[in-house]
């Protein structure tokens, strides 16, 4: 019976469940969550309108000589004073531009958003394979040791007996203890791996994970099926695609911000206890300046974007064929381990039942052993290779971001 057994207080964890609760509680994914809410607070800033401005200048008489009698500094038959409300007269196409260009930019930051997912949730993926890992590692390693254990317990009495020497329990002691310190140094790798996907899941709570989860989740594993869906749905080919949607907002704002912004306004000025009213309308002259170089820059902005798109689609082909393939490699791999499992399985039972029957010495028990457990972790090696040939293709095609809906 195995020794380390999970504790019904801690929380189990499947790949998806994990996936998903790195999705809602991942540190890092919760600060880049607030990039999306920064841009959502821009669109509000483009639909405010200009406040009015209020002008005011006041003059005074300094000569006292030319006072009207009995009159000081202060009386307003000798000052005039300057009242000026104006306002700067924001043009519709501009106003639309700039409120347009503040929703592509929230849906591109909805879009790195998701790019950003997309790498935490292979992160966490591998790092729950880590974990699945040390486990496997760890009870194969507490299977041996208790079989040596076994050995050294019957070799107790087959030694009081005389059936076996002094140097065949020492031999079957020395083995044993040399699993109990693999086994203190695997439990110790198990528990760090641990600790570090508890922080990526962004829980206190204690944890665990399903070591039965078989990775059989169901997707298309057709290449044609997979490419569709990369180039169609990855949040990288998304995240590009919103750039030249942001591009060409920008294009738009750009040309409209050509066009001079009149203000106008009203003026009232008081002189020297006469009152004036007046009108105030002022407006740039294009004749040097109509944005020429912001408009330029808004088309490379948009050349930059389309060109990053071709390369990001070019690169989704190849990372997705490198992925398929390797994963289709790994896939055959573990299917041919399988047999060899069964055959160390039963060396190391007829080597064991012809010791215990004297058919066979010590070393040949013990090498049996040693190379029934080398089988076992070569083959959680490879299998952990085949699974993160499976993660890698879930991270090329897209689709662990849907792993975690």
């Amino acid at each position: 019976m195995l020794m380390y057994k999970t504790s019904s207080a801690q929380e189990i964890y499947t790949l998806q469940k994990a996936l998903q609760t790195a999705k809602a509680n991942n540190p890092l994914l919760n600060t880049q969550q607030l990039n999306v809410g920064i841009s959502e607070a821009d669109i509000v800033t483009a639909q405010l309108r200009p406040n009015p401005n209020l002008n005011n200048q006041t003059l005074l008489l300094t000569r006292s000589a030319s006072y009207p009698n009995n009159s000081d500094w202060y009386n307003a038959q000798n000052r005039q004073v300057w009242w000026q409300l104006t306002k700067v007269i924001q043009l519709p196409s501009q106003r639309q531009a700039k409120i347009d260009l503040a929703q592509k930019n929230t849906q591109l930051s909805q879009k790195a958003f998701g790019e950003t997912e997309r790498s935490v949730l292979q992160d966490v993926a591998l790092k729950w394979l880590d974990v699945w890992t040390a486990r496997k590692q760890l009870d194969i390693l507490q299977i041996a040791k208790t079989n040596t254990d076994s050995l050294v317990s019957i070799n107790k009495i087959r030694l009081g007996k005389e059936v076996i020497t002094s140097t065949d329990l020492t031999r079957t002691a020395l083995l044993a203890n040399q699993y109990a310190l693999q086994l203190k140094s695997n439990e110790q790798i198990y528990q760090n791996e641990l600790l570090n996907l508890k922080f990526m899941l962004g829980t206190q709570d204690r944890i665990d994970i399903d070591t039965k989860d078989d990775f059989t989740y169901v997707f298309s594993t057709q290449l044609d099926s997979l490419l569709q869906q990369a180039l169609a749905n990855r949040s990288d080919i998304q995240l590009y695609k919103a750039g030249i949607q942001v591009a060409e907002s920008n294009i738009k704002l750009q040309k409209s911000l050509a066009t001079p912004q009149p203000i106008l306004g009203m003026i009232y000025n008081p002189q020297n206890t006469i009152p004036y009213v007046g009108f105030y309308g002022a407006i740039d002259l294009p004749f040097f300046s109509r944005n020429q170089g912001e408009i330029k820059k808004s088309y490379i902005q948009k050349q930059q974007a389309e060109k990053g798109l071709q390369a990001t689609q070019t690169l989704v082909q190849t990372e997705l064929l490198t992925a398929y393939n390797t994963y289709q490699t790994q896939k055959k791999n573990i299917e041919q381990f399988k047999d060899l499992l069964s055959k160390s399985e039963s060396i190391l039972s007829s080597v064991k039942y012809s010791y215990l029957h004297g058919g066979t010495t010590i070393v040949d028990y013990l090498e049996a052993q040693r190379s029934w457990l080398d089988t076992q972790q070569q083959y959680y090696d490879t299998l952990q290779q085949y699974r993160q040939s499976y993660i890698k293709l879930l991270y090329a095609s897209g689709l662990i971001n849907q792993m975690a809906q």
